[in-house]
Formats: structure tokens, sequence, C-alpha cells
């Protein structure tokens, strides 16, 4: 290695200047230039390609879980007729004749209001029966009429009783027009001893799905298949009046993963988005090669030029220095350059008037400057990039708000508003203590996003009294409590669930309580919750597990010298209810407004 390294240093020595620039540009220029484009080509392409596989999985989950939510529900509301003892002994029951038949028809399903409740959930459920002295129609059929059928034989091959089934019903045709199906099934055999066969069909709205998978609004075509029938979809083929057509064309399939869901297999599959790469590139060719051209070109021209101004100066100040006898030094021509040449000539005509010690003495001193310059200047450009980053994000919120008002788009522009709001209190580090109204907009901003996320399944309600709303706190200590509640609590529990907070004062004492109606915790885990809060510290920030919920009990313990006190309330599976008490002297008293501000002062010297 050292042998190549003497043999490329000669090489390079002994080169021309003219030929050293010439091999500069080559290496330097052109060079990394084509090594520079091809991987920017590259990346774009590699992150359109992952961006795209990011968006299709995306939405093939959203999908899932969509219809997994749909058939969730008819299967819980099937669960209570299956269990139910009124409609096992209505089954069963040897009827004397029809009007005693119809009688308890009408005290079950009408007077109950059984039907009004499937129906208004756009579902409806059918019961079949061997039993002889059943009256065939309305919500109970005979047997006998479907176990002929295709969904009957799934059924009894089902393991577990249960079955989902994907039916094109065109059976009453033409008195009616044939449409899609898609029915949960089982068998009624929860109480042993039965003398009948008994089994249920739940059909759900093929129409309510396609429209609860269009309205995620994903660009991208996703079906939901059954071997290679396409028995959803969130734009072709979900025409409900058409038998279920046949994936033909793998290859445009992009993404795709298994769901198996009471027994159905089934498959969701995204197809490719369209790539715009090659079509954008070959769309702007002209200006490519434009740009290549003068990449080339333009360097060549200037290196020439620049050659020629190095060569004859370089070659007079070599000649010179040629002829320098010991310590008799002769200056050079004035010059009339600006540029280094031109500084190195004068230098060296300065150098020539000057003992070596002043010349030592100046050039240290130009270096040190020199260093403290860049110093400044790169201090300088810290602080202004640390300024213009929010600035930048707040202005790019802002016109992706007003743009979305433009489209009519409320519902987004309101949410960017909220992102907007959220994000300014991130970044303004000017101040640690807020007062507990601008952290109460806060938590509504936070809330108002994960109910767009979550929709229906999160509802929340805030209470402050009026005369908690000025007392100081410090900054994003409620949203870490209300944070808590939402993710570990709502987000894991598929029921609709409420969060409050809740602000008041009680004994000289601030309250702040936070309940959910999620998951819960069991007894011990909220034992060690609690003296988790209770005891924080920086130790235990350090380690993993709710390090927002130690922290957030850190500070307000500090800011009340221990003072403050933490509970935990709650049940499995029911919710959890999280109070801090902290002593008003504590946040009334003039020193949290110096503790304030020497934080302030640390946080500035900090930057």
């Amino acid at each position: 290695m050292r042998k190549l390294l003497c043999r490329i240093e000669n090489f390079t020595d002994n080169l021309k200047i003219r030929s050293k620039f010439y091999l500069f540009y080559i290496l330097c220029v052109l060079l990394p230039l084509f090594i520079t484009d091809s991987y920017i080509v590259y990346v774009i392409g590699n992150s359109e390609r992952r961006s795209a596989q990011h968006a299709m999985e995306n939405a093939a989950n959203a999908v899932q879980n969509s219809f997994y939510n749909s058939v969730d529900y008819a299967a819980s509301l099937g669960k209570n007729i299956y269990a139910s003892q009124y409609i096992e002994e209505f089954l069963d029951r040897n009827y004397a004749d029809n009007l005693e038949y119809v009688e308890a028809y009408q005290n079950l399903f009408v007077d109950t209001l059984l039907s009004d409740r499937f129906g208004m959930d756009h579902l409806m459920f059918t019961l079949y029966t061997d039993n002889p002295t059943v009256v065939d129609g309305g919500n109970v059929r005979r047997i006998e009429d479907a176990r002929s059928s295709q969904w009957y034989q799934t059924l009894q091959q089902a393991k577990g009783g249960r079955a989902l089934y994907f039916q094109y019903d065109d059976s009453e045709s033409p008195a009616v027009a044939p449409k899609r199906k898609v029915l949960f099934l089982q068998k009624l055999n929860f109480y042993q001893g039965s003398p009948n066969e008994k089994v249920m069909a739940i059909s759900m709205d093929y129409g309510t799905i396609i429209r609860n998978l269009s309205a995620m609004k994903y660009s991208l075509a996703v079906y939901i298949c059954d071997a290679d029938r396409i028995v959803l979809s969130n734009g072709a083929y979900s025409n409900q009046g058409q038998d279920f057509q046949r994936l033909t064309d793998q290859s445009r399939i992009g993404f795709s993963q298994e769901m198996n869901l009471y027994g159905a297999s089934l498959r969701i599959c995204v197809v490719k988005p369209d790539t715009r790469l090659l079509h954008t590139v070959v769309n702007h060719l002209p200006g490519i090669l434009f740009l290549i051209m003068i990449n080339i070109l333009l360097p060549l021209v200037l290196m020439k030029e620049l050659n020629r101004s190095f060569i004859v100066r370089i070659t007079r100040l070599s000649a010179t220095m040629e002829k320098v006898d010991g310590d008799d030094l002769k200056e050079l021509p004035q010059t009339s350059g600006q540029d280094e040449i031109s500084n190195l000539i004068r230098s060296y005509n300065r150098m020539a008037q000057r003992i070596n010690s002043l010349i030592q003495q100046v050039y240290k001193n130009r270096i040190h400057e020199q260093d403290i310059l860049v110093a400044k200047q790169n201090a300088e450009l810290l602080a202004l990039h640390s300024q213009i980053n929010p600035h930048f994000l707040f202005n790019a919120l802002e016109s992706i708000r007003m743009h979305s008002l433009l489209k009519r788009e409320t519902e987004t522009a309101t949410m960017v508003e909220k992102l907007a709001v959220m994000q300014r209190q991130y970044v303004d580090l000017s101040r640690d203590m807020v007062e507990i109204s601008e952290e109460m907009d806060f938590v509504s901003a936070y809330l108002e996003l994960q109910k767009y996320r979550f929709g229906d399944r999160l509802s929340y309600d805030l209470h402050v009294e009026p005369e908690c709303l000025s007392l100081w706190i410090p900054k994003l200590t409620i949203v870490t409590f209300v944070e808590n509640a939402c993710v570990h609590g709502i987000e894991s529990k598929t029921a609709p669930g409420w969060i409050f907070v809740r602000i008041g004062r009680k004994d000289g004492k601030l309250c702040i309580e936070t309940e959910d109606t999620g998951k819960g915790m069991s007894q011990t885990e909220m034992e060690e919750l609690q003296s988790r809060m209770q005891n924080a510290s920086i130790d235990m920030i350090r380690l993993k597990g709710r390090i927002g919920i130690v922290n957030a009990c850190l500070r307000l313990k500090m800011i009340s010298e221990n003072q403050a006190s933490f509970s935990v309330e709650g049940e499995e599976g029911v919710g959890m209810t999280v109070t801090v008490r902290i002593p008003l002297s504590s946040i009334m008293h003039p020193q949290v407004q110096e503790r304030n501000g020497n934080g302030n002062a640390q946080s500035d010297a900090g930057r």
C-alpha cells in the first residue's frame, strides 16, 4: 500500500499544472457528477418504492380492521341469540296450531323489537329449525329448505360451529333481483339435549360494508378475495347486483396478506400504484440533458481560463523563488489581481521586508482571529436554523389548512389546526410553566386529533372550574396523563370508550382527575404504577416503561417540594382513574414565576 501511495504521489508531482487541472476536472467534477446523479435516481426510485409499499400495507391493514369490526359486531349480536334461553325454548316448543305459534312469534320478535334492533344495524337474521310445528316465514324458516344450499354445507364442515360465507343469491330471481350477501353462520347448540337441529344466518348489509371501505378514501384499489373470488372491494368489482368476479391478473397485485376470519381463509390484495419516476424523467429529458451539458461544458471552459491564470503567475513566482540566494529575498513586480495567487505574491513581498519572527507572530494572530470568526459564524447559523425550522413547519401547516378550507375539507383543516397548536407547544422552549387554561387547549387539541383517528370509538369530556384556569403547572403534564389513558386504555379496546378530565380545588389542593373507560389494569399493576408515580426520580426516567408518566410526576413533585400526591383506582376491563393532588400554595406563590424565569435562563444558556 505504501509503495502504491508513493507511486501516486510521484505521478501527481511530475504532472504539469495544466494536466493536473484536467485530471481534477475528470475526477472531481465528471465522475462525482455521474455517481451523484446515479445515486439520486436510485434513492428516489427506492424511496418511491418503499413509500408505495408502506401505503399498500397501510391500506391492507385498514381494510382488514374495518371488515373485521363489521364481522365481529355481527358475531357479537349473534352470540346473544346463541345463548338466549328464550329463543331456544321458542324453537324447541311443540305448538298445538299455527295460531299458538304466531302468538309466540309475536311475543318474541315483534313485541321485544328484536328484529328492529338488527335492522338498525343493517343486519338481518334468520333462524332455521326442523321443528315440524313451526310455521315457515319471517325470521324463522324450515331447515329442510337450507340443507341443499352451499352455505349450509359450509357450516356443517366448519370447526366450532361458526362460519363466514360469501353468497351471490340468485335463488329468488327473477321475482327478486339477485344480489351479493355476506353471511355469518352459527349452529344453535348452546343448550344440550335439544331434540331439534337449529342454525342461524346473519346477513350483513353488503352495501354498508362497501361504503365503509370506500369512506377510507385510499387511492389504491384493495380487494378482499376468497380463493380467486373478489368478494369485497373499495372501488371496482363492488357491484352488488353482479356475481363475484375472479382475480385473474396476479401481476397487478403489489401487496397481499392473509386473514383467517371464522373459518374463512381470505386474502387482502392491494393493486400496485402507478410508478411515475420513469415517466417524469422522460417528460423532462430535454431539460435534464441541457443541465448535463451545462454541468460538463461550463466547468470545462472555466477550467481552461483558470489554468491560464494559474500558469502565468505561478511560473513568474517560481522563477523568482529560484533566484533566491540565502536570505537575499527579492520582491516581485506588483500585481493587480485580487485572488489567492496575487495575495501570495504580495505576501511574498511583505515577507521579504520583515524578519522571520514578526512574520510568525502575524501569522499566528491571523489564524486565531479566523478561528474565532468561524466559530461565531457557526453559532449564528445554528441559531438561525433553530428559528427557521419551526416557522417553516408552522407556515407549511397553515398552507395545508388554507388549501383544505378552499377545498371544503373542513375536518382536515380542523385537524391540521389542532396539530399546529400542539407543535407550537412542543417547540416553545421559552417557558416550562403554563396556565391550566393553555394546557387544556393543548389537551383539547390532542383529544380532537385522537378522535379523528378513532372516530366513534373515542368520546371525551373536559371540565375545569373557572377559578383554576389561571393557576400555573409544568407544561405538558396534564396531556401526559390523557395520552396514557388514550394509548393504554382506549386504543387497546375495540368497544367505544370515554376519557374524562376534571380539574377543581378541594381542601386547599388542586385536584386533577383523569378517567378512562378503557381496558383498565389488574390490582397489582395499579399498585406498581402508583408506587412509580409517588416515588418518581431521575433514575426511573433512565429505565424503560411509562417514562412520560414518571417524568410528569417528577416535575410536579419538584414544583411542590415533594408535596404532590398521586392515586390510581380502577378495575380491569372497566377503566382506570388517575388523581393528582397539588397544594395550591405551590402553584400560586410568586416563587413559581421566579423558578420559571430561572428555567428560561437555563434553557437559553443550554441553547
